[in-house]
């Protein structure tokens, strides 16, 4: 079975994840950034991972998952700014269920990453207190995801695996 990892990353968050999931895959399997990605052809199974930005998938990634994945196997794996169990977070990432519609989705994994110091001064300059509270929380989220995160990941890749 050749596996796919594929992801869009801008500050190391959603890579360093991409990397921990190709570590644990076995068999015949390749790890390139969604940019690079063409189409799912040639392979039975795909992980397909990105950051939440703008409280909602990237358009690009939108995109790709309805134009790319009808038909096939995947699982998606996304990073974030908030601590995994706050409710708002389901609002954010359910948007990927309906862009891959046609796909047969085995699962999803999403764990806290590092806000970026650009993010955190403009959320902590916005008009809106929510904007700053995110920013107040920055700091918070400094070294993630940490290793206890990327072992979650290591596990998700393995529990995908066996479902494929």
């Amino acid at each position: 079975m050749k596996t796919l990892v594929t992801y869009m990353s801008q500050t190391g968050n959603t890579k360093k994840i991409a990397e921990a999931i190709y570590g644990e895959i076995e068999g015949e399997k390749a790890i390139k950034p969604i940019s690079e990605v063409k189409d799912l052809e040639g392979y039975a199974l795909t992980f397909i991972g990105f950051p939440i930005m703008q409280f909602d998938i990237p358009p690009m990634v939108k995109d790709f998952l309805s134009t790319s994945t009808k038909g096939k196997k995947i699982a998606i794996f996304m990073t974030h700014a908030v601590p995994e169990g706050v409710e708002a977070i389901h609002s954010w990432t359910g948007s990927y269920e309906q862009a891959a519609a046609d796909a047969t989705i085995l699962g999803a994994f999403d764990c806290q990453g590092e806000l970026a110091q650009p993010i955190i001064d403009r959320l902590l300059k916005a008009d809106d207190p929510q904007m700053k509270a995110f920013g107040e929380m920055g700091p918070s989220t400094k070294g993630q995801p940490d290793e206890s995160r990327v072992n979650k990941a290591k596990a998700f890749a393995k529990e995908i695996q066996a479902k494929a």
